[in-house]
This record gives C-alpha cells, sequence and structure tokens, in this order.
C-alpha cells in the first residue's frame, strides 16, 4: 500500500475502534464484556476489510509493456517446454447441439477442435517446435472426444486426454447425494456433474499427464476455454514467463482485459492479504451484484486465459495447499428437485502460487462463442480466418465487435443457419437487434445499428442484396418464390 493508503486505513480503524468503545459505555458491565469479545472478532474481520482493494500496478502489467521486451532468437526452446490445455467438458446443449461443444462447426466447416489443432500445428511448423495438445474431458465428452481424435493421427500435435472428475449432486435439504447407484443413465442420469475446471488441479494429477509433461520437460501449460477463439499461444506471454530469473519465476499468469457492458458477469482480480485473487460472480452477495457488474468499479476481468507452472501445481497438489474457494450453484431438476452443485474454478488459484500476476491483454486474445449470436460475429467478414487462428479483418475501420441480440428463433444452431441464406457483410456494423420470425436473403449488408423485430404471427423476410444502414425494420414482409 502507499504510505498515504496505510494512513488513511490506519484512520478508518482508529475511527472504528473509538466508535466502538463508546459503544460499550451504554451498557452494564456484564453486557459489555460479552460484546467486547463480539468486537474483537468484528475488529478482525473490519481490518481484513480494509486490505481488500483493486491489484496495485506491479501486480497487473500492461500486455504493451510485455510485448516491447521483443522475441529472442531461440523461442523455439520456451515453447518446446510448453503444453496447451483446452477445457473440454461442456455440452453444446445450450446452443441446441448434442454432443461436446468442441465439435460444432464454427467457422468454413471447422469445429472448435479443428481449429486448436491448426493453430498448434502451424506453431509446431513454423518453429519446428513440439508442443502437445491436451484436453481435459468430462465424463459428458470423453466417449465422442476420443472417437473424433482418429482423425489427427497424421497432423504434428500430439494429443493427450485425461478426465476431470465426477461428484454427486447433493440433495438441497438432506444434504446427501441423489445417486440411487454409481450408474449416469435412467434416474441416475442428473445425478452427477463435472465440479467446474478448478478441478484441473487435482485430475491432472491422477491422471499421471502432470509427471509424464514434467518428465518430457514441460514447465508451463497454456489452460484456456477451448469456445474461446482469441485463446492462441501468445508468444510474448511465454517469453515473459521464461525469461525470469529461477528465484523469481512467476508461476500463474492471468490475463484480464477491459470490462465492457457485455462483460458483467466475468470474474475480476482484487488483492487480498499481499496475493492475488479471483473474485466470481457466484461469490458476491445479491445486495453487491450491481457493484460487482460496475464496469467503474471493476474494471477488468478474467478471460480464463491461464499460464501456469508445472512444477508449481505438483509441489502445491503433493503439500495439499491449493486453496480454492467453493463456488456453491444452485440447480432445479426437470422434477422440480433442489440440488447443490459444489464446484471450484481454476483461476481461483491464482492465490496459492508464488509470484503470480495478471497480464491486460487485448481484447482480441477474449472471443469466446457461447450462443448463436457470437457464431454470427465468428462467421461473419468481420474476422479472416489464417492457420486456425481468427483476427479481426483489417477491412473494419475500429476495432471493437459489433453488439449482436439474436432472440428466441435463432438459438438453435440448426435454426440459425436456416435463417441465412448466407452471412451478411457486418463490416460497418455497430449493433444489431433481431426478433421474432426473420430470415436474410444473400449478400444482405447491414451496417451502423439495425433493430428488426417480426411480431408473433409476422414474419419479415429481408430481400437478397438489401443493404441496411442505421434503420428500425417492423412489421410483415414475405417474399415467396413464384
Amino acid at each position: 500500500m502507499t504510505e498515504f493508503e496505510e494512513k488513511l486505513r490506519q484512520q478508518h480503524e482508529d475511527s472504528m475502534h473509538r466508535e466502538l468503545e463508546a459503544l460499550l459505555t451504554t451498557t452494564n458491565k456484564a453486557e459489555a464484556e460479552i460484546s467486547r469479545k463480539d468486537f474483537d472478532g468484528f475488529k478482525k474481520l473490519f481490518h481484513r476489510f480494509l486490505q481488500v482493494k483493486g491489484p496495485s500496478v506491479d501486480w497487473i502489467q500492461p500486455y504493451d509493456r510485455i510485448k516491447a521486451r521483443g522475441l529472442p532468437d531461440n523461442i523455439a526452446v520456451s515453447l518446446n517446454k510448453l503444453a496447451v490445455v483446452k477445457l473440454n467438458g461442456g455440452l453444446g446443449t445450450s446452443m441446441g447441439c448434442k454432443g461436446p461443444k468442441s465439435l460444432i462447426s464454427v467457422r468454413n466447416e471447422n469445429t472448435f477442435l479443428d481449429l486448436t489443432v491448426k493453430q498448434i500445428e502451424h506453431l509446431n511448423k513454423t518453429f519446428n517446435a513440439d508442443v502437445p495438445l491436451v484436453l481435459m474431458n468430462s465424463f459428458n465428452t470423453d466417449e465422442d472426444t476420443k472417437k473424433i481424435l482418429q482423425k489427427y493421427k497424421h497432423h504434428q500435435v500430439k494429443i493427450h486426454t485425461f478426465n476431470q472428475s465426477r461428484y454427486p449432486r447433493i440433495n438441497k435439504e438432506s444434504l446427501l447425494p441423489i445417486a440411487k447407484s454409481m450408474g449416469t443413465s435412467g434416474e441416475n442420469a442428473e445425478a452427477w456433474y463435472p465440479p467446474g475446471h478448478g478441478d484441473i488441479y487435482a485430475s491432472f494429477q491422477n491422471s499421471g499427464l502432470l509427471d509424464k509433461l514434467i518428465a518430457e520437460g514441460k514447465e508451463y501449460i497454456f489452460v484456456s476455454n477451448i469456445d474461446n477463439l482469441g485463446a492462441t499461444v501468445d508468444l510474448f506471454i511465454l517469453n515473459h514467463l521464461m525469461s525470469q530469473p529461477a528465484d523469481k519465476r512467476c508461476e500463474f499468469i492471468m490475463e484480464v482485459t477491459d470490462k465492457t457492458r457485455a462483460d458483467v458477469k466475468g470474474g475480476t482480480l482484487i488483492q487480498y492479504e499481499d496475493r492475488l485473487r479471483l473474485l466470481e460472480i457466484a461469490q458476491v452477495p445479491k445486495a453487491h451484484v450491481d457493484e460487482f457488474k460496475s464496469v467503474t468499479k471493476f474494471k477488468i476481468f478474467n478471460t480464463n486465459n491461464l499460464w501456469i507452472s508445472l512444477p508449481a501445481i505438483k509441489r502445491l497438489q503433493e503439500k495439499n495447499s491449493m486453496d480454492l474457494e467453493i463456488i456453491v450453484n444452485p440447480k432445479t431438476l426437470d422434477g422440480g428437485l433442489n440440488v447443490i452443485q459444489l464446484e471450484t474454478a481454476v483461476g481461483a488459484a491464482i492465490k496459492s502460487f508464488n509470484n503470480a500476476m495478471g497480464v491486460n491483454v487485448p481484447r482480441s486474445r477474449f472471443l469466446p462463442v457461447k450462443t448463436s449470436s457470437d457464431l454470427l460475429l465468428v462467421m461473419s467478414n468481420l474476422y479472416t480466418l489464417d492457420a486456425g487462428s481468427l483476427t479481426m479483418s483489417k477491412k473494419r475501420e475500429f476495432p471493437t465487435t459489433p453488439h449482436v441480440k439474436l432472440g428466441s428463433s435463432f438459438t438453435k444452431v440448426q435454426e440459425f443457419l436456416a435463417r441465412f441464406e448466407n452471412i451478411p457483410d457486418m463490416l460497418e456494423l455497430d449493433h444489431l437487434t433481431v426478433s421474432g420470425d426473420v430470415t436474410f436473403g444473400k449478400n444482405v449488408s447491414l451496417k451502423g445499428t439495425v433493430i428488426i423485430i417480426a411480431n408473433h404471427g409476422d414474419r419479415i423476410d429481408i430481400p437478397a442484396g438489401a443493404m441496411l444502414e442505421n434503420k428500425i425494420v417492423s412489421g410483415n414482409l414475405r417474399i415467396l418464390d413464384h
């Protein structure tokens, strides 16, 4: 803390102690003795509360400062000490798809997994390196993913998989498992869950892969969500990690980026008791959720692109000192039964690692595809595809992505694709809202702010070749083959 902040904190603390003492004089002696003990606990809590603040400057480095150091000629040496881990436990159900989300086609018939393999293969070929790909599957995705992996046999990428744990859902009232047996089908289908990506540390070690990679000379893993198309291996961050002196090695880097109104739910970094910590929305009391979402109070959020030291994971796992906050996730099952899932987040471990830091990266490193609205963006001419990596088109004059909100008729990927004869030109788009039964003909161009609303029972067909710039379209417009 700066001297000024320290004095201010001390002042707050002294004032509080004085007020508490004054309060104690307003009651009888016996009551005061009991309350004094209560207040001792409160003082400790208040002291800790005053310690919590946004991270100071040296904890979070701007990406430009790391990039300015340039790259050594032998960056391949560093690459050979890296493995890429993709979190691949999720299903495509929220986008109306069966099976693993990583097998959804996102661009030119390429799935998330195809793009990942192409990126790493390109890296290995360019630098004559050996960066393996590790997939953390869940019991929901493992079988389907393994079937698909056959097709990458002849690619220049070694692929490993391991499974995250399977935990029992707990009845909210009895706090006992709802499972009747260890099976995962029939009445037991909803009894189990993969416990969030914080499980990576234990299951990685249990699988034997952690020791295997360390034995192969790997020192760091780059972990990210498989549906974040911006999470490519960044050589500048890798070089920063590798160029630190051995006794000051940074064991954990969390890539954070500036918050926009679209990111209000993203976890944020705080500094607490001289460590960096990840604060997730699920840990915030309801009364403070609006504060947490504030773009002014918490200016950055966690992209879940993480660089983690393998020997440090091994050390912390062996000592059993990986301390992850529990996220209690309440769910209501189809039959109406209330259950809870106990989960942890991979980034929450940041406080257990030495010399951990955040790097404030450009927005382009966070390009998640969670909805069909995101899918429209990445399929459009806003992005160009090169060796599995998506980059913003040079033809777009400003670097921000448009804000796209597609209604419920577009939620499922199949329905979404059926509504576009081809993807509109969106190079000059700022904002698109589409609601109701709307279809798009060929070669439509959207510019500025476009809002298209078909009321219930109406349908709007945007004709082929239409150019909509700063327009609101409503009512009923049918275009039928004659």
